[in-house]
């Protein structure tokens, strides 16, 4: 539908049974979205002022943090409005930057997760030419890589997009994912392959490089000796568990916006919900508690507050 301005506005048609539980739905989101902030927050700032943790591992964990930060940021402030909104509505526009943001910070977790990968396998296959290898530059390399390949390949997918005529102005959804996909009058062959291919490459490639990485780990280490393994274990722990976490929700949100579902607008609220819940606020429990150089700073900061 459009109004005066020629603006096309989508309904998200994904609040399910909203007007008996809003409230209690704002409050809860809400109070999730400041521990979103203030937990990945809390340990990107331990990391940047202490220097002992001024290391490729730490800067890694920070980025992937401050990703969450963004992704969570661009879900968080929309959806709390329309939990107190009579009508659920978004224009076309900012959806369609909506999710370009959504999966272009999708795309940068799995090539941070696939650069902390890399990191580890250095460290702990090649210890000795680790300083050399994993320099300053090669870290920020990486880093720059992670932003700008997701958002320069997600471009051009978004200009196609753009020029797609709508038929349906209904989003089975709560924010803007491939969804739209489904309210398009035509997808042609291109868009469709173009739309596969880059998800092969910000998603399918760096998650096999992950796994041959630490398949690769797992080899050395068990032929190494305890503390070895003891080092692969807690370094790598965290970040299979990131992977494991971010990489289901991912692929079920790919599933329900490529393919015809039978899954019911409750379920989908529901898992939608935690997907948007439950990886942001456990990344800096994966990390805070499992890597103890950090951990030591949280405890020490927490010590320090209650003593004021």
């Amino acid at each position: 539908m459009g109004d005066a301005s020629n603006i096309t506005f989508i309904t998200l048609d994904g609040f399910v049974e909203l007007h008996k539980y809003r409230y209690l739905c704002f409050v809860i989101m809400f109070t999730a979205y400041v521990l979103i902030i203030s937990c990945n927050s809390t340990i990107v700032c331990l990391i940047v002022i202490h220097r002992n943790l001024h290391e490729p591992m730490y800067i890694f964990i920070a980025a992937l943090l401050a990703n969450s930060v963004l992704f969570s940021t661009n879900i968080y402030p929309k959806m709390l409005i329309d939990f107190l909104s009579e009508k659920q509505v978004i224009s076309s526009s900012l959806c369609s930057f909506q999710g370009f943001i959504y999966y272009t910070l999708a795309g940068s977790e799995f090539l941070l997760l696939a650069a902390m990968a890399y990191d580890r396998y250095v460290s702990i296959c090649k210890p000795l030419q680790y300083p050399t290898i994993m320099r300053k530059r090669r870290v920020n390399i990486f880093l720059v890589l992670a932003w700008i390949t997701p958002a320069c390949e997600l471009t051009l997918s978004g200009a196609i997009n753009a020029e797609r005529k709508l038929c349906n102005f209904t989003l089975k959804g709560i924010f803007c994912t491939n969804l739209v996909y489904k309210l398009q009058c035509v997808i042609s062959g291109a868009q469709f392959i173009y739309g596969a291919a880059v998800l092969v490459i910000i998603s399918l490639f760096p998650t096999l490089f992950i796994l041959f990485t630490y398949i690769r780990i797992l080899i050395i280490s068990y032929r190494s000796c305890k503390t070895v393994r003891r080092k692969a274990a807690q370094t790598c722990l965290p970040h299979l568990l990131a992977l494991i976490n971010f990489s289901c929700f991912f692929t079920y949100d790919v599933i329900t916006g490529r393919m015809e579902t039978d899954i019911t607008e409750t379920v989908h609220l529901v898992i939608t919900l935690q997907m948007i819940l439950y990886h942001p606020l456990l990344n800096p429990i994966i990390y805070g508690v499992k890597m103890k150089e950090i951990y030591k700073h949280i405890k020490r900061l927490f010590c320090q507050v209650k003593s004021q």
